[in-house]
């Protein structure tokens, strides 16, 4: 049976990897994506999510989600993700328009008005969900799991202490690990395990025309030329980590945790507090990804890839 998921993101170049995988995959009912600004501005990155589903050519509705934290200044992630987001590519026009709801209605709309458990999972900022549960209250009813991409244990990559999706709206993200909704936290302690060296990313296919092998493709030799000049072994996949694991549970390892998010300190804002050695006296809210089975993602990735074969935009 397949897992109804809504992917709330902020396309964004692993972003566009973790789509092309989620909307190739039979084990995820993609009933939505939403956008939200953050490694890009929201017009850029809605832009992006509305071409990344039109090129694909799939029949998945597209809303837009905040323009902003919800108490803080926009910090985008452009020096990583290129002016557009999208790096060097440019995609077609879309065939498709925007919903004319919005990200945290559409999550209520499609969850407690459906009455259908949802599984939210989100690769960017955690504003809309923040917005959502403070207009409704009731969101939480309606949501069976959050599988985030954000966090870590012990360091950040935004700055020494925080990740950049929980950097980018830390009051949104200690809103949502407060909410009580079952989380499952893969942050970087996994997803810096799940890299694509060049050789297996050009194993992906050699496609003779754009297609969503070619997309991605694009994307990871992006993403591999700026990872390994920080010293990685590879393309770094923070985004399609959090794809991988709620398609293939057993690719993470992962420990029950109380886990908060600084909002206040003067070196630390954004930083997630996880709570390994049980000082506190606090019950688990999060399961925290520490390991993945980088052999295994990798053939999952691969699988995926392989479903775009035919078809795609032809030059």
């Amino acid at each position: 049976m397949k897992i109804p998921v809504i992917i709330d993101c902020d396309p964004g170049t692993d972003d566009t990897i973790a789509l092309t995988m989620a909307l190739a995959s039979d084990h995820l009912d993609v009933k939505a994506i939403t956008t939200v600004a953050g490694n890009q501005t929201a017009e850029k990155t809605a832009v992006n999510g509305l071409k990344i589903v039109s090129f694909l050519d799939k029949q998945v509705p597209v809303a837009r989600g905040a323009e902003n934290p919800i108490m803080r200044p926009l910090v985008t992630a452009g020096h990583v993700h290129g002016e557009t987001g999208m790096a060097h590519v440019v995609l077609p026009e879309p065939k498709i328009d925007y919903l004319e709801t919005k990200a945290w209605d559409l999550f209520y709309e499609l969850s407690v008005i459906k009455n259908e458990k949802i599984h939210l999972i989100t690769l960017g900022p955690l504003s809309n969900v923040a917005i959502a549960l403070m207009k409704y209250p009731k969101l939480k009813d309606g949501i069976s799991q959050i599988t985030m991409m954000g966090g870590a244990v012990g360091y950040g990559n935004d700055t020494p202490a925080a990740e950049y999706n929980i950097y980018a709206d830390p009051e949104a993200a200690k809103m949502v690990f407060e909410s009580g909704i079952p989380i499952t936290m893969v942050g970087l302690d996994c997803t810096h395990q799940a890299w694509l060296s060049a050789a297996e990313i050009n194993a992906m296919g050699s496609p003779t025309e754009k297609n969503g092998i070619w997309l991605a493709q694009e994307m990871m030799h992006h993403i591999h030329a700026f990872a390994t000049r920080f010293g990685f072994e590879g393309a770094i996949m923070h985004d399609p980590s959090a794809i991988a694991a709620v398609i293939d549970p057993t690719l993470i390892q992962t420990k029950d945790y109380f886990v908060t998010v600084e909002t206040k300190g003067e070196h630390t804002t954004g930083k997630t507090v996880v709570d390994t050695l049980r000082v506190t006296g606090r019950e688990p809210n999060a399961q925290v990804a520490l390991e993945i089975n980088r052999e295994g993602f990798v053939e999952l990735v691969k699988e995926l890839m392989k479903r775009y074969e035919s078809g795609g935009f032809r030059c």
